[in-house]
């Protein structure tokens, strides 16, 4: 046998072990062993293996396997006396990992496992609005998961924090946020499907029978469908359960179907979305309170009628075409590949009509109308709405639309005429007072609720936006700006007004779950740019942008996602020395791995880089392949796992 065949000997072997055996010494013929001192570790961090071969004085090797059965790195070591002991870097897939200690011939001394592989979601970059922001917002959202008796079953889900019910819409953007710790996330849009087949449409919220209260459907709402999608589609990136998935398409395939027919929802001269003149994606039309037609009471516009007034909101169209380009991939998964791209034909296709009527060089307009008619009091065509943050990260907008909206944001930010604490405006400017009648209710007056109140969801998908569109530095201003807000009562609201006060107490809960999962999200995707870019992580993209942050001076950053209902993982450390005062050269290192395969990585160049002297992967060097967005400019590597350092030299 060749010194090749023997050391190939291990990993044949490895197909018989059983990885899920207890932690304990691994041992060999003629007492030899291998024990780490600690039997669960993380990934990247080195672990210390104590090594015995009876004895035994020379060099060995520690060659590990992951729980796929991946090599996962070989560790040589001397030993003197029989003993030694080597420094491991866990890598891989989570769960029991096994190893084979080999002579330099490649007689196998001992085999067996290693230690378990257990991937947590953290953040270490050494400042704590970074490294504390996960376990707030995990103690928030503890307070927002409302579970109960529905339908025979139990439904589990996190509520609004103005409502204490389970509303898809707040459920499914507070997804940004439990992905990384909730392992129920099925039994919430399980419910809502019954109530599709059931009803023939989908609720706004699902019924809460102990109170009496019935599953209902805001009329104006035209989001609920291609929400619904989305959260089909997340959930099974989420929990990699593709029976799951098939299982609900058809449903979500007849819930757009809903949307591109019901005339109601669409509007076929234009070929878009559209809706009563709501305030961007809220419940309530414009118009002075009146009376509820089922109730008799006063309330708001939340019917349609003869006197609604139609037009076109963006945000249901770009949420549609990043719906529709959700339901592709899964039609695609389901084999039905003519309709997945006629499916991404009519999401380009809306996106066109969209830019052609809606966009004005630097965001959406707010609310193209049908019929032309006055609005007094506001100037409608300066009118910056949430949901221009929201298309950030929807994947439907260019590169210049992208960056365009982030800019927008920022200058209002550094308006010397601005008298709000931020920009993260629900509308800029605000309607004048009774222009939307809610009963009296908060929201009436300029500066109260989605009327021109300060929304953290804003800030958050403003902010994640600003990391993906090339302003790093912005989205670390908005994280840190947050970190302040909480930290001032140790809470978070859906709203402000705009000089920082609260609603009433009794009104909104402190703990919203929608802006703080935005800005976890923030987090998580933008600074420590951990992205699944598969499904549960089967593939990553990893962009660590520390060297923007403008507060601090970060050398390294530990980072690690992972979500709870499938294990699918991805994690980072990386480092950044700097040139020498007398000139030289600045080096920046990446090391990653994951439960995936594949691994994109992005490595943030400092903006004094003139020059990128080399690029070695695993010690071989690589093309350079620059990507810049605006002044920023990354190195990009593609490369499989799970073992994966890069070293990128600048002068």
């Amino acid at each position: 046998m060749s010194r090749p065949q023997r050391l190939l000997l291990p990993a044949l072997l490895l197909l018989v072990a059983v990885f899920c055996a207890p932690v304990v010494p691994a041992r060999g013929q003629g007492g030899a062993s291998f024990t780490s001192v600690q039997p669960i570790v993380e990934p990247l961090t080195p672990v210390v293996v104590n090594v015995n071969i009876a004895g035994y004085s020379g060099p060995a090797t520690l060659i590990v396997f992951d729980a796929r059965g991946r090599s996962a790195g070989a560790f040589p070591l001397m030993l003197a006396g029989g003993f030694g002991a080597t420094a491991v870097t866990p890598r891989g897939a989570p769960g029991a990992h096994w190893a084979a200690l080999v002579f330099p011939d490649g007689r196998q001394a001992a085999s067996g496992t290693l230690y378990r592989l257990e991937a947590a979601t953290v953040v270490r970059a050494g400042v704590p609005a970074f490294d504390q922001l996960y376990e707030r917002v995990e103690g928030f959202m503890a307070t927002k998961r409302l579970s109960y008796a529905l339908d025979g079953g139990q439904v589990s889900g996190y509520r609004s924090p103005d409502s204490p019910l389970l509303w898809l819409r707040d459920h499914y953007y507070q997804s940004r946020a439990f992905r990384y710790f909730e392992r129920d996330l099925t039994s919430l849009p399980e419910a809502n499907r019954r109530a599709l087949e059931r009803d023939g449409l989908l609720p706004d919220f699902l019924a809460r029978p102990e109170w009496a209260i019935p599953a209902f459907r805001t009329p104006v709402e035209a989001d609920v469908e291609y929400l619904y999608v989305q959260l089909i589609y997340e959930t099974w990136k989420i929990t990699g359960d593709t029976a799951w998935m098939l299982g609900m398409l058809p449903s979500a395939q007849r819930a757009l179907n809903v949307t591109l027919t019901a005339p109601e929802r669409w509007e076929p001269t234009l070929g878009l979305v559209k809706r009563p003149f709501t305030i961007d994606t809220w419940d309530f039309e414009y118009g002075p309170t009146t009376t509820d037609p089922i109730t008799g009471r006063p309330a708001p516009r939340h019917w349609i009628d003869s006197e609604t007034k139609w037009g076109i909101f963006h945000g249901d169209n770009t949420g549609l075409a990043e719906a529709l380009r959700s339901l592709a991939a899964m039609e695609e998964q389901a084999g039905q590949r003519e309709l997945a791209a006629q499916r991404r034909s009519l999401a380009d296709d809306i996106m066109v009509r969209l830019n052609r009527l809606s966009w004005n060089g630097s965001f959406y307009t707010h609310h193209v109308k049908l019929v032309p008619y006055d609005v007094p009091g506001v100037d409608e065509a300066t009118q910056l709405s949430l949901s221009n943050a929201i298309a950030l990260n929807r994947g439907v907008l260019t590169v210049e639309q992208g960056r365009a909206i982030v800019a927008e944001y920022q200058r209002r930010l550094n308006d010397p005429q601005r008298t709000a604490f931020a920009e993260w405006y629900s509308i800029d400017p605000p309607f004048p007072a009774g222009a939307y009648g809610l009963a009296g209710r908060l929201g009436e007056r300029p500066g109260e609720y989605v009327n021109g109140g300060v929304m953290p969801l804003v800030g958050g998908e403003l902010a994640r936006g600003a990391f993906r569109f090339g302003y790093e530095s912005y989205g670390f201003d908005i994280l840190y700006r947050y970190d302040e807000l909480i930290r001032r009562t140790g809470a978070t609201y859906l709203w402000y007004f705009p000089t920082g006060g609260i609603a009433p107490a009794n009104e909104f809960l402190p703990t919203d779950g929608w802006g703080s999962s935005a800005m976890l999200g923030a987090l998580i995707e933008g600074a420590a740019g951990l992205e699944d870019a598969g499904i549960a992580f089967g593939a990553a993209t990893i962009s660590p942008r520390w060297l923007a942050a403008p507060r601090h001076t970060i050398r390294g950053a530990y980072a690690s996602a992972r979500y709870a209902a499938s294990g699918g993982y991805a994690a980072y450390r990386w480092g950044y020395e700097p040139a020498p005062r007398d000139g030289g050269e600045a080096r920046l290192t990446l090391e990653a791995t994951g439960s995936g395969d594949s691994l994109r990585l992005r490595m943030l160049l400092p903006p004094s880089a003139r020059e990128v002297r080399s690029v070695l992967l695993n010690g071989q060097p690589v093309p350079l392949r620059l990507e810049a967005l605006g002044p920023s400019r990354y190195v990009v590597v593609d490369a499989q796992g799970p073992v994966v350092n890069v070293q990128v030299t600048v002068r």
